[in-house]
């Protein structure tokens, strides 16, 4: 986003730190002024919560890395000293542990306002791409931490969802023996993803540093959906967002210590404070609650080879997500129809949710099903008829300017017709 201001330095240092290494110019240009719509609301405040909560789990976890042992023999253990032996472990170890289940929370919210405000349509669309991938990263880095414990639940779960390779054709064997380190979980498995779980998260962090500068390029989108036009539109992220973005982190930062403090076990499963055992099953093996949608996916159908491939369908699609949706208005601020059915599409996902945790049998079977065909029907079917058939409500010539010019209204551009050219031009453009 091309914008007017330009960096002056202040002092002798800074001049001549600028000439050399112009880090103060990148953080006022990039950061402090950056031109930012003035519409955003709270939803907006995720993109920063989801960096602090990226920041504690990598340190944090570097921290736990230090401690633990990545033998089966001694990692239920090495919690156990994490948790009673070492300074403050506890409360290291419970930040992370629920810091993953925050970090997974902002996500689904940061995503769900992404697909109301149409965020990933042009020109965003590698914003989005990118989004993805953080959220496919998480999901993977999420499910081999989940085993680290060693507990009953971590181990039968690592066993389950591991086992699912085999089912690919050909290459499914030679791939779970890579993974596994053998040929079933063990020793080798373990430390292949403890090696992992460390890794990636740094991964992450490169990935959201892309994903940050896909969107100073585009800019920020907003909950019109509308271009900024000139600088009447926009404001300075600082001080303005900073303290908005601030503040919202520090109430979603009392949740967060709400349930290190007071009920930081609520979020796990009982069974994954006892040790494992590979002679004994648990009764009910499920993942942590932000893998339940797509374990519930996974389930949802008899065969085994169509539950793996719609489980990894059903985020493969969000891929394809913005040459899905060809509506040319984005905020579903003003798409009565579509905001319909993206409500039943929230109400599908946190079903989906609900049900991963229950018996894949008799009614709970059977609104997996349902649940899985509407999650899959919203992409496939309803965003692609929708932006065929649906008319927009009348929107506003622009962010600062909220009227509308004619009561003759066009169906097709989603503004009035006796509107300036300039409003007809931004949303053709968009």
């Amino acid at each position: 986003m091309n914008h007017d201001y330009q960096y002056t330095p202040k002092n002798g240092f800074s001049k001549w730190l600028d000439k050399r290494l112009p880090l103060m110019r990148f953080a006022d240009e990039n950061l402090l002024s950056f031109p930012t719509p003035k519409n955003l609301n709270y939803f907006y405040t995720f993109g920063f919560i989801l960096t602090m909560c990226l920041v504690t789990q990598i340190i944090t976890g570097i921290v736990l890395a230090m401690h633990y042992v990545p033998n089966t023999l001694l990692a239920f253990d090495s919690i156990e000293h994490i948790m009673r032996d070492v300074n403050y472990g506890w409360l290291i170890r419970y930040t992370h542990s629920n810091g993953a289940s925050m970090f997974f929370l902002a996500v689904f919210i940061h995503m769900f306002r992404g697909l109301y405000y149409g965020s990933y349509k042009e020109p965003r669309e590698i914003i989005w791409i990118l989004g993805v991938v953080i959220f496919l990263l998480m999901i993977i880095t999420g499910f081999m931490g989940y085993v680290l414990p060693w507990g009953q639940m971590s181990f039968w779960g690592a066993t389950v969802i591991t086992n699912l390779v085999a089912t690919i054709p050909i290459i499914g064997e030679p791939v779970l023996t890579l993974l596994l380190g053998g040929y079933s979980v063990d020793n080798p498995t373990l430390n292949r993803f403890f090696s992992l779980h460390y890794l990636l998260p740094f991964v992450i962090f490169g990935v959201v540093i892309l994903h940050i500068w896909a969107l100073h390029v585009t800019g920020n989108n907003n909950p019109t959906g509308i271009e900024v036009k000139d600088s009447k539109d926009t404001i300075s992220f600082h001080p303005y967002y900073t303290v908005k973005d601030l503040f919202a982190y520090i109430v979603f930062l009392l949740m967060f210590c709400y349930f290190i403090f007071y009920n930081p076990n609520i979020l796990g499963h009982p069974d994954n404070y006892i040790e494992a055992d590979p002679m004994l099953t648990p009764a009910h093996i499920v993942p942590e609650w932000y893998l339940l949608p797509f374990y519930a996916i996974l389930r949802a159908v008899p065969d085994k080879l169509m539950g793996v491939l719609l489980m990894f369908g059903s985020i493969v699609v969000l891929f394809f997500l913005p040459w899905l949706d060809t509506m040319k208005v984005k905020s579903a601020r003003y798409r009565p129809l579509y905001k319909i059915f993206f409500l039943l599409f929230v109400v599908s996902c946190l079903l989906l949710g609900y049900l991963g945790a229950k018996a894949p049998e008799g009614i709970y079977l059977f609104l997996s099903r349902v649940s899985t065909i509407y999650y899959f029907a919203f992409f496939l079917v309803i965003m692609p008829v929708l932006s065929r058939i649906e008319k927009p409500l009348p929107m506003p010539i622009g962010i600062s300017n909220p009227a509308i010019d004619s009561s003759v209204y066009d169906s097709g551009n989603g503004v009035a017709s006796g509107a300036p050219s300039y409003a007809m031009d931004s949303v053709n453009r968009h």
